[in-house]
């Protein structure tokens, strides 16, 4: 039987070691606060912010959220980007993805300072992480680097497989996973004999955003799997890209879904407007 690689316990613990950080900086009078832009009335994103509200406020951090209609300008909002940029009490921000019908992610994400981009989504930040930089670092990515590292799974020298090679997880968690020294391989929907492949890894990765796609012959006895993925399922709650109950005899440790990635992805958040906020001119860009 798999050991259940607990993501509520290690973002609990990282919360209380952000809320500890946030009340050191208070006290020396260095503002912590995040915002958010929220574009139009999606219920999904609705929530999302107001759970990473509700997290900020656990831990201390200011939190405020800039809400338009879904007919809003790109005009008008990257000039709220741009203010936030230069707004000193803003530790750090992020726009709500995915933005409405009409409206192009990618030119608002760029503009945003990489000292402030709390998601490391930006070209900039994925540029510092590419090469070696300090920066912030994507919140999913870096959450299971950490989940694995806190609950003592050895990285360096590991042989490790990413299923999904998408811009917000799966490229940058194969950087932070090298960095880490494994031996990374990406794969995708093109890579041939994908189940065999799998199989190499002492810890398999699954962000391919397919529904219970991987069941035990892509597994190693004894591997690390971590399920990044998360779907409805017909009668309610939800399930992974992984088919649990096939891998976990196989697996020596698996996250579940829910309670494996997703709670340290919001953690990270925190994080990483903690170290925003922290007084390190130039360390990430402009300052």
């Amino acid at each position: 039987m798999a050991e259940i690689l607990d993501g509520k316990a290690v973002a609990a613990q990282m919360r209380a070691e952000v809320a500890e950080g946030v009340a050191e900086l208070k006290s020396r009078n260095i503002p912590v606060r995040l915002d958010v832009m929220l574009v139009g009335d999606d219920p999904a994103s609705a929530t999302y912010v107001r759970m990473k509200q509700r997290d900020c406020e656990e831990v201390g951090i200011e939190s405020r959220a800039h809400r338009f209609d879904a007919n809003v300008s790109h005009k008008e909002l990257a000039a709220l980007v741009e203010e936030l940029n230069a707004d000193p009490t803003v530790s750090g921000f992020f726009i709500q993805l995915p933005l409405p019908a009409g409206l192009e992610a990618l030119p608002l994400v760029s503009a945003i300072d990489p000292s402030k981009d709390v998601d490391g989504l930006s070209p900039l930040s994925a540029g510092r992480l590419a090469v070696g930089l300090p920066s912030l670092l994507p919140c999913t990515p870096h959450g299971v680097v950490q989940l694995l590292k806190r609950s003592g799974a050895e990285i360096e020298g590991k042989e490790a497989v990413v299923i999904g090679r998408s811009n917000l997880v799966g490229k940058p968690l194969a950087q932070l996973l090298l960095r880490e020294n494994a031996t990374v391989t990406v794969c995708h929907s093109r890579t041939r004999d994908l189940p065999e492949v799998a199989r190499r890894a002492e810890i398999l990765v699954v962000v391919a955003g397919r529904r219970e796609m991987v069941g035990a012959e892509y597994v190693r006895e004894g591997a690390i799997v971590v399920d990044v993925g998360i779907h409805g399922r017909e009668g309610g709650g939800l399930v992974g890209d992984v088919r649990f109950d096939e891998v976990e005899p196989v697996a020596s440790h698996i996250t579940p879904v829910p309670g494996g990635v997703g709670p340290m992805t919001r953690a990270m958040l925190l994080y990483n407007t903690l170290q925003a906020a922290r007084p390190q001119v130039g360390v990430f860009g402009s300052a």
